[in-house]
């Protein structure tokens, strides 16, 4: 029997990942408040203060208060700072605001977006200048990781940063502590529009993502996989774990990692 239907956040929700996990979630019957630069019913950029004002004043409007889910899917992976930013700083931003919504909602639950780039390519330092909680700084430093000619860290590194706070906090009093259990999911390489453009467009560049990151089940891996592992931790049917890093990556981190 279909319980009464719940209200999930969905950022990124214009395109990709995003898009597919609020039209899975949509299709279940439930509702979704969609949060993106462009085609959302919240209109922000958690890249800067404002636009992360927005989404906090605008979910809470849309939403009457009351949040089931979130499902933080919102970043960038251009080689600039702006990751630690986003994906980063704007993601625990996005968790800050939505977390008071969660907690009044029956079952609640959420999930942020990870990669298994963060594996693979991370800068240490540069995790470590995000995990101080100082944006300034961070982005900072990342500007010169990028003037460095290593811009192609940041990213991971933005996502490493993500999974290690969010192993210590989905444990604290906010989250465990008043009942929200909070994952991650790190995809590998999936057929999103983002994807095509950077990577299966230059032969070289596709050569290079298939050897850093083997996918045994196959490359690209389907977005669909993806948008359901993400729209299960949000549901009441995850009553049980937290602080996990869930890897949809067609088997890549085991055999980086065995």
């Amino acid at each position: 029997m279909k319980s009464e239907p719940r209200t999930y956040v969905v950022t990124g929700a214009a395109s990709g990942i995003g898009a597919a996990t609020a039209d899975l979630l949509a299709a279940g019957g439930d509702r979704v408040i969609r949060c993106d630069l462009r085609d959302a019913d919240v209109l922000a950029d958690l890249g800067t203060r404002e636009g992360r004002e927005r989404l906090a004043e605008g979910v809470a409007a849309a939403s009457g208060g009351t949040v089931h889910g979130l499902v933080a899917v919102a970043g960038v992976g251009d080689l600039s700072p702006a990751p630690v930013r986003v994906n980063f700083f704007g993601t625990l931003a996005t968790l800050d605001a939505v977390r008071p919504l969660l907690a009044r909602s029956d079952r609640p639950r959420a999930v942020v977006v990870s990669s298994l780039s963060a594996v693979v390519a991370a800068d240490e330092s540069l995790a470590a200048a995000c995990l101080s909680l100082d944006e300034e700084a961070a982005a900072e430093a990342a500007a010169k990781v990028v003037a460095a000619g290593y811009g192609h860290t940041v990213y991971p590194s933005s996502k490493l940063a993500l999974n290690r706070w969010l192993r210590s906090a989905a444990v604290s009093p906010d989250w465990a502590g008043a009942g929200i259990p909070l994952n991650a999911v790190a995809p590998g390489v999936v057929d999103t529009e983002t994807a095509r453009k950077f990577v299966f467009g230059d032969p070289a560049a596709r050569e290079l993502v298939e050897t850093m990151m083997p996918q045994p089940l196959g490359f690209p891996g389907p977005v669909e996989a993806v948008a359901s592992l993400l729209a299960w931790t949000v549901s009441p049917g995850n009553a049980f774990m937290t602080g996990q890093i869930l890897y949809a990556d067609g088997g890549a981190e085991a055999l980086l990692r065995p």
